[in-house]
């Protein structure tokens, strides 16, 4: 296995095969972007583009890392959401704890952009994989890694392999509580202690703490959301303190971890728990870092009411994804150069939030009614209501869209321009899914 260049990773080599990426410029590195001059109004690059607004993703990074401060836990942000390596050190630099990740491939990205402390919050179980950490592990001095176990048939294969591998060192794993009817993730207690116990005699794993998922079950009912959250942590605080007596858990310090980007300010009330041992609660929200204008908006809202704060300090959409009118087909229906293969689609349809005419350097709102009815691969059908028709949009002209779900956006790109609010490239990020 090729160790990932890191020059490759943070400053790769961007030129015009690259979706997004003016045809007519020379090829440049990422680190060299933003001294080209280039405005996205100007007609410096070419449309459908994805952009991220610097100074909302600024105010993203400040704000999440304050409020974890704030509430006494730690932060290891997913890397999932972006896949970006300079993303991951903008992080780091705010003072994540570390980052956290869905698999290895995703972890040696991470790694190689300078991430130390890492969590893998999925299960382990193949050889190549299980391989490969301790190959990242032997090559990367102070580089720390957790992943999850949930099952004796998990702890069966890495013993397995470890037996194999006897030169192998012991790999840290954490425990997973699931729910009836979600994902991953032990469904009782029983099995919970008994993995525990089995972990505790296997020479292969040491168990440095617990951890859960609670997003799949928010709702954004504040009411519901609290009294779910209360349930399943109750559920890893048991588990947690049975561990403790038996001494189970192999380390200074117990991870308790959880944390999707729905109801964090709830979850992060429950990871410091009492267990008569030192503890490090970990959060690990990832789709703050550029927020959106859909689904994650509507669930702030929630947030934003439960701890009192101004709408205008709290998260900001920093993403927005631009395309071109290219088609008037008939009436009330405008085709946009932009489809399945440039945005999210999976939880809601992009969101028209802003309009320049061809040649104009400056942006306007969109009418209320413009919406996204459908999208194809490469084209969107953008509606308007009838009140509206004096001002539809015409061909030529480029209309901004907001993203609901930044995780399946991101995927979309592998690399987007870092824009000012007068849409100045000033830096640029890359993306390796």
């Amino acid at each position: 296995m090729t160790e990932p260049n890191t020059k490759d990773f943070l400053d790769p080599l961007l030129d015009n095969g690259y979706k997004g990426y003016p045809r007519t410029q020379p090829a440049r590195r990422r680190s060299d972007i933003g001294a080209a001059g280039w405005n996205m109004l100007a007609g410096d690059l070419p449309l459908p583009l994805a952009v991220l607004k610097r100074e909302a993703l600024e105010h993203n990074l400040a704000w999440m890392q304050a409020r974890v401060r704030e509430w006494g836990v730690d932060f290891a942000p997913h890397g999932k959401t972006t896949m970006s390596p300079q993303l991951f050190r903008r992080q780091l630099d705010a003072g994540a704890w570390g980052i956290t990740f869905a698999t290895v491939t995703q972890l040696a990205v991470g790694v190689a952009a300078g991430a130390r402390r890492t969590l893998i919050a999925n299960q382990v179980v193949s050889d190549e994989d299980l391989g490969g950490i301790q190959r990242l592990l032997s090559a990367n001095e102070g580089l720390r890694i957790v992943f999850l176990i949930d099952s004796p048939a998990q702890l069966a294969l890495i013993d397995d392999w470890a037996a194999r591998h006897p030169e192998s060192v012991p790999f840290e794993v954490m425990l997973e509580m699931g729910i009836e009817g979600a994902r991953t993730g032990c469904r009782t207690h029983a099995q919970a202690v008994q993995l525990a116990r089995s972990a505790r005699e296997s020479s292969a794993v040491r168990l440095v703490g617990i951890e859960c998922y609670e997003g799949q079950g928010a709702t954004g009912d504040s009411a519901a959301d609290r009294a779910y959250t209360d349930t399943l942590m109750d559920r890893v605080d048991a588990v947690a303190r049975e561990a403790v007596a038996n001494d189970w858990f192999e380390c200074d310090e117990v991870l308790v971890s959880a944390g999707g980007s729905a109801i964090y300010d709830i979850v992060s009330t429950r990871l410091t728990p009492a267990l008569g041992k030192p503890v490090r609660g970990l959060l690990r929200s990832g789709c703050y870092v550029t927020h959106d204008h859909g689904t994650y908006q509507r669930y702030q809202v929630a947030i934003d009411a439960r701890l009192g704060c101004d709408c205008g300090d709290s998260l900001r959409a920093a993403m927005e994804v631009w395309a071109t009118v290219q088609s008037r087909p008939e009436p009330g229906l405008a085709i946009v150069a932009m489809g399945k293969r440039d945005v999210s689609f999976d939880l809601s349809m992009p969101v028209p939030i802003a309009r320049a005419a061809r040649g104009a350097t400056a942006t306007s709102a969109v009418p209320p009614g413009w919406h996204v009815s459908a999208l194809n691969d490469q084209h969107g059908y953008l509606r308007w209501n009838a009140d509206e028709e004096a001002l539809a949009p015409v061909v030529g002209e480029r209309v901004g869209f907001g993203i609901s779900h930044p995780c399946t956006t991101f995927d979309k790109w592998h690399w987007m321009p870092v824009v000012e609010d007068d849409y100045r490239v000033t830096d640029a990020v890359s993306m390796h899914f």
